[in-house]
């Protein structure tokens, strides 16, 4: 495609880094580049995005010394960017990003890299990479988390590559990144346009994650947790107006009210925030004009499958997924609606046992306890994958960048930061001190509200699966005993004896149990 009337072909070594992909979260990613000083080249398939984009964004709205240069071929933009090339794909995750790497890599010479900060599955990182350094270029699959503000302003980065491409990249990636408090973990937001984030001590939100997949894998089970994060925000809003019959203005105030205290985070911010608002349209509450039927864009899952891989156990990530999947059953449950019945409950009133509560303050301490436990299952999902794809991965770093610039920035990453630097071999959160004895404390809360929507027929299925695996981690002894002799009764699949050291496994001639026990 020949250059445009608006957009001449940009000199060559003429720019920083290249971004291929103007798109939201690529626009404003170039832009955070270019505040901070960078030279970036963009291109766009469609030479009129590319137009639009420049147009929109003149000099005069970029840091000091940042630059757009266009370009509308795609080997004149690979022209431009200094050697070695440092080349950012935001394009949709899948084919269409193979179909950008293999535009680009006759264009590409040995030593260049390219980043890849798309949704990628991890899988298709590890092949990308591979493929890649069999011609000599370098690649990085970084996870890229914060929405469009976050890409603008300064977004979590999850890069995962060889050290050499991460060496190549940290220059860009410390200064894009979303900035916080050493000290406190609370990301800075002062940022605008033309006007990055200036406070000297500040952490950026990036560091190197390890080779191969690993930054995209991380990437993916924090989609995995956000999915955890927003279910049980969710389930806490459904037991504040369903079962305590709050209106939509106190339910507003409550997670206000959170949101200054230990569940202080994006999401729960915004959750007060979107509580609030009113339809444009009727004038009601905004919540109750958005039809009950979720979307998703299938990481949940595949941090589900990766667990499933694994063996490690994160029943409350997956109860979100599944939550998602049968919201989307809308017009099921609507006619299920007319057959089946909840129980009859009257009132709104309901005693544990030992005295009435603060319900207000049970929702709380059930929302903080389920987001320890949902938190627990994907920092152990990721020492699991760490382990078995030896990628050295560091979980107390990995807390650290996830502190601000992304979806699930919270102050309670600041406490999961410090567990690590205490213990960074810990197995489990919640053998931590602080995270124990936060439990601890607040449990019996957190049984009264799972007890009493289970009562009132409210659905609480993260709330639920979280308080199960803080049983079943914490229980020396658990029923699998009767499920080892099943296995062994029907099909032969041995079991081990408490009496024999672990590895030693047994069978019984079910035909004649009373013949002595043989090793398998």
């Amino acid at each position: 495609m020949p250059a445009t009337a608006t957009i001449t072909r940009p000199a060559p070594n003429s720019a920083d880094v290249g971004l291929v992909g103007l798109a939201v979260m690529g626009a404003n990613l170039a832009l955070n580049m270019a505040d901070h000083g960078f030279k970036v080249a963009v291109y766009n398939r469609t030479v009129s995005v590319t137009e639009r984009f420049i147009k929109d964004n003149p000099p005069s709205v970029l840091g000091p010394g940042g630059a757009l240069i266009p370009a509308a071929e795609l080997k004149d933009f690979v022209a431009s960017v200094k050697r070695p090339r440092r080349i950012v794909i935001l394009v949709k995750a899948g084919p269409g990003t193979d179909a950008v790497i293999d535009s680009l890599v006759p264009l590409l010479e040995r030593g260049d890299c390219v980043i890849d900060g798309g949704n990628a599955e991890w899988t298709d990182t590890v092949r990308r990479e591979k493929a890649l350094a069999e011609r000599g270029l370098l690649f990085v699959g970084s996870g890229v988390s914060g929405g469009e503000a976050g890409a603008r302003y300064g977004p979590s980065l999850m890069p995962g590559g060889t050290r050499e491409a991460w060496e190549l990249i940290k220059p860009v990636w410390t200064e894009i990144a979303a900035k916080v408090d050493p000290a406190t973990g609370r990301q800075y937001l002062d940022a605008a346009p033309g006007r990055p984030v200036s406070a000297p001590g500040a952490v950026p939100c990036t560091a190197y994650i390890g080779p191969g997949g690993s930054g995209h894998y991380v990437k993916m089970v924090h989609n995995g947790i956000e999915y955890g994060d927003m279910q049980l925000i969710c389930e806490a809003y459904h037991f504040l107006r369903d079962v305590l019959a709050l209106d939509m203005g106190a339910i507003a105030g409550i997670f206000a009210e959170w949101n200054r205290g230990d569940l202080d985070s994006f999401l729960v911010e915004i959750t007060a925030d979107i509580l609030r608002q009113k339809d444009p349209v009727t004038g009601r509450p905004f919540v109750d004009v958005v039809l009950d039927a979720a979307g998703q864009k299938g990481t949940g899952k595949w941090t589900i499958n990766s667990a499933l891989d694994l063996g490690v156990p994160a029943p409350t990530m997956a109860e979100a997924v599944f939550a998602r999947n049968i919201s989307a059953q809308k017009d099921e449950r609507v006619a299920a609606s007319r057959v089946l019945h909840g129980p009859k409950v009257g009132g709104h009133s309901h005693s544990t046992g030992s005295g009435e509560y603060n319900w207000v303050e049970a929702v709380r301490d059930a929302l903080y306890c389920s987001k320890i436990c949902s938190y627990a299952q994907g920092f152990a999902l990721m020492q699991a994958a760490g382990r078995a794809n030896e990628w050295g991965l560091k979980l107390g770093e990995i807390a650290s960048i996830f502190r601000g610039g992304c979806i699930i920035r919270a102050r309670f990453l600041q406490k999961i930061t410090e567990a690590y630097a205490r213990r960074a071999d810990l197995p489990n959160l919640l053998l931590d001190d602080y995270f124990a004895r936060t439990i601890d404390k607040a449990q019996q809360h957190w049984r009264g509200v799972v007890a009493r929507a289970a009562v009132q027929g409210v659905p609480v299925p993260a709330f639920a699966s979280a308080l199960s695996y803080y049983d079943s981690y914490r229980s020396a002894r658990l029923p699998a005993n009767l499920l080892q002799a099943q296995r062994d009764y029907f099909g032969s699949h041995t079991y081990e004896r408490v009496d024999q050291p672990r590895g030693r496994f047994f069978h019984l001639d079910w035909l004649d149990p009373n013949r002595p026990q043989h090793d398998a």
